[in-house]
């Protein structure tokens, strides 16, 4: 692809290592691309925010193509992942702690099973305190972090597959299709709760978004070696 080509628009399909911010991931292409053509500027910008310890699809428009972002980010996705029983953290994933432990002796495959029922379909759900969601204009994690109380209003998501692929206690796996504004976080904590239980998230994999597909998306390096040099 030529320097005309980024600016004209690109839609790049990137699978997200371990531990990179989604926001780390633009600024590494947008920085290679303008390393590459020698150029001041360059329009770069993600479709839907993964979190640091999620991997897997994250869509990256350049140029013109950044006015599409709403629409990308609006399309239904699919995510894999794990879920730990058991115990619980403040964050709803490995980010912070656990605070809370559970026994899980009484848990069983059918009752994990019939548990995934209540959650499909339209449903409310409550972020995680520890997001970038705003109020007051400030983050939801400013709030978290400084150990000040916020109340987090509910707000209406559609899961539309809730499939589990495998069961070894305490580790549950799963594939879930629901709609933009679902965090798999709170359906961790959720479910532990529609067990009488704990749980939080402990692995997490965007698959796809819309049509596109992490089979189809390269990795960093792979983008960088497609350039010229």
């Amino acid at each position: 692809m030529t320097e005309e080509d980024f600016k004209e628009g690109q839609v790049l399909l990137i699978d997200k290592p371990l531990e990179w911010t989604s926001f780390q991931v633009v600024n590494k292409v947008r920085w290679l691309i303008k390393k590459s053509f020698g150029i001041k500027k360059i329009k770069v910008g993600h479709a839907g925010t993964l979190d640091p310890l999620a991997t897997g699809l994250l869509i990256i428009c350049t140029g013109k193509f950044t006015k599409k972002i709403d629409t990308y980010q609006a399309q239904i996705k699919e995510y894999t992942g794990t879920f730990t029983l058991g115990a619980t953290t403040p964050s709803y994933d490995l980010e912070t702690e656990i605070d809370q432990t559970f026994d899980i002796s009484e848990i069983t495959s059918k009752k994990i099973y019939e548990a995934t029922k209540q959650f499909i379909g339209e449903i409310q759900q409550q972020p995680p305190v520890f997001s970038a969601l705003k109020k007051d204009g400030k983050r939801l994690y400013e709030f978290a972090r400084s150990g000040e109380k916020v109340d987090v209003p509910s707000r209406n998501i559609t899961i539309s597959e809730f499939e589990i692929t495998n069961i070894d206690l305490p580790k549950i796996d799963f594939r879930v299709v629901c709609s933009k504004g679902t965090y798999i976080r709170s359906l961790a904590y959720d479910f532990g709760k529609a067990l009488n239980n704990g749980a939080h998230l402990s692995a997490l994999r965007r698959t796809k978004i819309g049509e596109f597909s992490v089979e189809n998306s390269d990795t960093i390096e792979g983008f960088e070696e497609s350039l010229p040099r």
